[in-house]
C-alpha cells in the first residue's frame, strides 16, 4: 500500500519541479530578450574558462558514467559517444569561445522596405524564447546547448540521459558561473535535476506554456516519442542514414579518402555514411579498391550481390541494411545504374540528412544536387563535415530534417523567429 504512496508522492514532486523550471526559464527568457551583447559573451568566455579549469572535475565526473555504461553492457560506438578525454574537453572549450565570437542574430534586420504610402517595414529577428533540450549519451551537447541558446537571447532547459548525468551536471555547473559573472540570470540554463523520465513527460506538455519549442537529440526511440508527444513545436532529425555516391567520373584516390573518412572517423556521429553507392561502370576501378581500404581499416561490409561477388569479406545485404543506421563499423555497399539510380535509392531510404556524391562530372553533381532532398548534400567531401561547427555556427544544437522553419545544423541564426517592426507617420488605413 506504501509504494503507489510514495510513487505518486515523487510524480508530484517532478510535476511542480518542472512547473517551477519553466516558471523561471521564461522569467529568464524575459531579461535574455534585451540582453547585451557584451553580457552574453562575458558569459559564455567564463563558462570556457571555467570548463577549462574543471577539467580534472569533469573527467572525474565522465568516468563514473563510463563505468556505470560499461556495468549495463552499453555498446562500444554508445560509450564512444558518452566519453570524453582531453581533446573533447578541448573542443567544449574552443567551442564555447567560438560561439562568443559569433555575431549576435538578436536585432538583426533580415529585410526592409517602404510601401508607396510611406510605411518603413523591417523584419527583425528575435528569440524563440524558452527552449527544452532532450538528449542522450552526449554530455557536450550541454555546453553546445546551453551556449547557442544564450547567444540567441533564449532561456534553455536541458534533459541529458542518465548515462552521462554526472557529466552533464559538471558541464552546466561550469555555464552557471558564466551566468553569475555575466551577472545574468542562473536560471537562464537550467539542467534537469533528476533521470526520472516523467521529467521528459513534462516537458513535452509545454510546462504550462513556458517551454515554445523542443529540439531532441538521441536515437530514433526518444525522437519518436517526443514527435508523438510533444504539445509545442519540434526540431528533429529521426536517424542520419547519409549515403556517398561515387560516380564513374570520381577521382580513385579522393573517393578512397572520401569513403574511409565518411565512416571510419567517427563511427557513432550522425554525419557519419552507412551506405555506399557505386556506379556499375566504375566497378571494375572503384569498389575494390574503396573497399579493401574500409576493411583493412576494420569496417565490416554488407553488399548486395555484385558487391559481394566482387568482395569475398562482404557478407549478403538484406533489405533491412538500407534503413538501418548503425553508428558502428559496418557498412552497407549497393551497385547502381548511375546517378539517377542513386538518386533513386536515396530517395526510398535516407533519413534526408546528408549525402554526398564524389564525381568530377559537373552534371551529374548539378542532378544530385537538384533533385536529393536531404538537409545537406555535399560534393567531393566527407559527410563528417555535417556539423555545425564546421558549418562556421560555432557549435550545433543538432541536425534538423523537417522543412519547417530550421534545417540543417541548428545554431545561433536558427534558434531565432522574427517580428514586423513598421514606422509611420501619421497614415491611416482608408
Amino acid at each position: 500500500m506504501n509504494k503507489p504512496d510514495s510513487v505518486g508522492t515523487e510524480g508530484a514532486r517532478v510535476k511542480d519541479k518542472m512547473a517551477q523550471m519553466g516558471r523561471d526559464a521564461r522569467a529568464a527568457a524575459h531579461i535574455l530578450a534585451t540582453a547585451a551583447t557584451k553580457s552574453k559573451n562575458i558569459a559564455l568566455l567564463a563558462a570556457a574558462d571555467t570548463v577549462d579549469a574543471r577539467r580534472d572535475e569533469i573527467m572525474t565526473a565522465n568516468a563514473l558514467d563510463l563505468e556505470a555504461g560499461r556495468a549495463r553492457g552499453l555498446s562500444q560506438s554508445f560509450l564512444d559517444r558518452l566519453e570524453l578525454n582531453p581533446d573533447r574537453l578541448s573542443g567544449i572549450v574552443e567551442s564555447l569561445c567560438a560561439i562568443a565570437d559569433l555575431a549576435d542574430p538578436v536585432g538583426t534586420v533580415i529585410a526592409e522596405w517602404d510601401r508607396p504610402n510611406g510605411l518603413h517595414i523591417s523584419r527583425v529577428r528575435t528569440p524563440l524564447g524558452v527552449i527544452g533540450v532532450i538528449f542522450e549519451s552526449r554530455p557536450n551537447v550541454t555546453a553546445d546547448a546551453g551556449a547557442l541558446c544564450l547567444k540567441s537571447g533564449n532561456a534553455v532547459i536541458l534533459r541529458g540521459g542518465s548515462d552521462s548525468y554526472h557529466a552533464s551536471n559538471a558541464i552546466h555547473a561550469c555555464l552557471v558561473e558564466g551566468l553569475k559573472t555575466a551577472q545574468l540570470p542562473q536560471t537562464a540554463i537550467q539542467i534537469v535535476p533528476t533521470t526520472d523520465r516523467a521529467a521528459v513527460g513534462e516537458m513535452l506538455t509545454g510546462l504550462n506554456g513556458n517551454i515554445d519549442v523542443i529540439v531532441p537529440r538521441g536515437g530514433r526511440s526518444l525522437v519518436t516519442r517526443v514527435q508523438t508527444e510533444a504539445r509545442v513545436p519540434v526540431f528533429a532529425h529521426l536517424e542520419g542514414i547519409c549515403h556517398i555516391y561515387v560516380d564513374k567520373s570520381a577521382d580513385l584516390h579522393m573517393a578512397v579518402e572520401i569513403v574511409l573518412n565518411a565512416k571510419m572517423r567517427r563511427t557513432s556521429v550522425c554525419g557519419a555514411a552507412e551506405t555506399l553507392l557505386v556506379d556499375r561502370t566504375a566497378l571494375a576501378t572503384h569498389l575494390k579498391p574503396i573497399c579493401d581500404a574500409l576493411l583493412q581499416a576494420g569496417c565490416a561490409l554488407r553488399g548486395d550481390a555484385q558487391t559481394c561477388a566482387t568482395i569475398p569479406q562482404a557478407t549478403p545485404a538484406g533489405e533491412k541494411d538500407w534503413h538501418t543506421e548503425y553508428g558502428d563499423a559496418i557498412l552497407s555497399v549497393k551497385i547502381v545504374d548511375g546517378v539517377d539510380a542513386a538518386i533513386d535509392h536515396i530517395a526510398t531510404y535516407s533519413s534526408h540528412h546528408t549525402e554526398a556524391i564524389v564525381a568530377e562530372d559537373k552534371d551529374a553533381v548539378a542532378r544530385f544536387f537538384n533533385q536529393v532532398d536531404s538537409a545537406i548534400l555535399l560534393h567531393n567531401a566527407s559527410t563528417q563535415f555535417a556539423d555545425g561547427g564546421e558549418f562556421g555556427m560555432g557549435a550545433e544544437i543538432g541536425i534538423a530534417t523537417g522543412k519547417m522553419h530550421a534545417r540543417g545544423p541548428v545554431g545561433v541564426e536558427q534558434l531565432t523567429s522574427f517580428k514586423y517592426l513598421v514606422h509611420g507617420d501619421g497614415q491611416t488605413r482608408p
